[in-house]
């Protein structure tokens, strides 16, 4: 039975990008300490919020009218001070929504997953997302928080 870490949308644009916020800046420590414990003994899976160019005209760009995470931008990488650390991740799913398929699908193909945790950007959109599709894929596992 393995354990799954997931860190979701830990990204240049959402700490001090586009959609900069003061508690995401102060959180970044706290989860590269998080995913260092972590990776002794769980799988680690990053999403990336990635837009197109064409996003102001999608449904959600034209609800949050602020381009962020456009593709091959600044903005969409992971934050600097985590780069290494998605380097070394078991997988890193490019994700065009709040929530991830490719998430979904990775953890559909991983029956023997016991727990599952979740870490990230924005906890009241993406994150929630993806506790909710984690736990449609594994509805047996253990934690999600």
């Amino acid at each position: 039975m393995m354990k799954v870490l997931v860190v979701v949308d830990m990204q240049k644009d959402f700490v001090d990008g586009a959609l900069a916020n003061e508690m995401a800046v102060r959180i970044v420590p706290l989860v590269r300490e998080k995913i260092l414990a972590a990776k002794k003994d769980h799988r680690l899976i990053f999403t990336r919020d990635t837009h197109q160019k064409d996003y102001m005209h999608t449904e959600e760009g034209k609800n949050l009218p602020v381009p962020h995470c456009l593709k091959g931008t600044e903005g969409w990488e992971i934050l600097r001070e985590l780069r290494d650390l998605a380097k070394e991740a078991d997988a890193v799913i490019d994700k065009e929504t709040f929530g991830s398929r490719g998430l979904l699908e990775l953890l559909c193909r991983t029956p023997d997953v016991e727990e599952v945790e979740l870490i990230g950007l924005c906890t009241d959109i993406c994150v929630i997302s993806n506790a909710l599709l984690a736990k449609a894929a594994l509805p047996n596992a253990g934690s999600l928080p």
